[in-house]
């Protein structure tokens, strides 16, 4: 299957640990690589993707906050990319946080 990358601007909020997110806050530089699920209509659609924290930018469980990330997803997929898509971030099965689209940068 050919994969598309695609650059997006989103907000992401992390579930608080209480609610079975993650035990640490990532800190930048770091590229974090959970799971995306667009949860499609017809079946869950997965794809692949970077989070991007800067030097000095951190996200603890709990919080929320705005990056650039890139996805690699399928052609069906990008073209349902737009602002305010929403998403679930997950670490295997468990959900972990939220992400909504703000603009895509491509």
């Amino acid at each position: 299957m050919d994969l598309d990358q695609v650059r997006i601007r989103a907000r992401i909020e992390l579930c608080p640990t209480s609610d079975g997110g993650r035990q640490a806050a990532l800190c930048g530089p770091v590229r974090y690589r959970p799971n995306h699920n667009f949860f499609g209509e017809a079946d869950r659609e997965m794809c692949m993707g970077e989070i991007e924290l800067g030097e000095g930018q951190s996200l603890a469980p709990g919080d929320a906050t705005s990056v650039e990330m890139t996805l690699w997803t399928w052609p069906a997929l990008t073209r349902d990319l737009h602002a305010g898509r929403r998403w679930r971030l997950q670490e295997g099965a468990r959900l972990i946080g939220w992400g909504t689209v703000l603009e895509l940068l491509d």
